[in-house]
């Protein structure tokens, strides 16, 4: 029996892109394990690590953390990950940690959820909760029943910074002024394979067949109807 070599992938893609929900189906139907950079570096600043304690000075000036220590960080995990199929979501971010990336491993994928901006801007911005319970309402999908009003206690809704539409616009161009240059980068080794749309429930049934050619569905239900 041959064994298949092992999958090294990475997955791309503006915030609010549907990468969260795009890696959970890889994990479910492919059994990769799945290394977030968002997730190690909240793991580690909570734990107070040493790289933890350096990220979260960082952090707290608004500075973005040097390429060198987030290179170190995820390394040093892939390193517990060499015998498994993995896929690293976040990272690389900068065209020095794709090249320090490169040094240490040969990547086989690059999976870029190419989905337009105005897209994702109506997405993020629909968004808003009620603080006290945390309720979230989507005004796309799931508005209150009165707008700006809570189902349940009637009280006010708010929208997080995170969701206001300057803070999206910026969030985007920050991603677009850093992360294309990756994404150039990964394009010349022949390696990105975009998957474009506005629906992430329509562009993962291509991402899926992509990947069948390259790993066996793990997942214990009907794999003809990959969900």
């Amino acid at each position: 029996m041959v064994v298949p070599p092992l999958l090294r992938a990475v997955i791309m893609g503006p915030p609010g892109s549907g990468k969260g929900t795009v890696s959970a189906r890889i994990i479910k139907h492919f059994g990769v394990k799945h290394l977030s950079s968002g997730d190690l570096l909240r793991d580690n600043m909570q734990k107070k690590t040493e790289v933890g304690i350096l990220a979260k000075s960082y952090i707290d000036q608004g500075q973005l953390i040097p390429d060198d220590i987030m290179t170190q960080l995820m390394l040093n995990e892939l390193k517990g990950l060499d015998q498994h199929n993995w896929l690293l979501d976040g990272f690389p971010r900068t065209v020095a940690q794709a090249e320090a990336l490169h040094k240490e491993c040969h990547i086989d994928t690059v999976i870029d959820l190419d989905v337009p901006f105005e897209t994702i801007k109506c997405r993020l911005t629909a968004r808003w909760i009620h603080p006290a319970s945390g309720r979230v309402y989507n005004l796309e999908f799931s508005p209150p029943k009165v707008q700006g009003i809570d189902d349940i206690t009637g009280e006010p809704l708010v929208q997080r910074d995170d969701d206001k539409p300057e803070t999206v616009s910026k969030r985007l161009q920050a991603y677009d002024a850093q992360t294309k240059p990756v994404l150039e980068y990964y394009r010349k080794k022949g390696l990105l394979k975009s998957f474009s749309g506005t629906e992430t429930n329509k562009i993962w049934p291509h991402i899926y067949a992509f990947l069948q050619t390259k790993l066996p569905d793990v997942s214990q239900k009907d794999a003809a109807i990959p969900r």
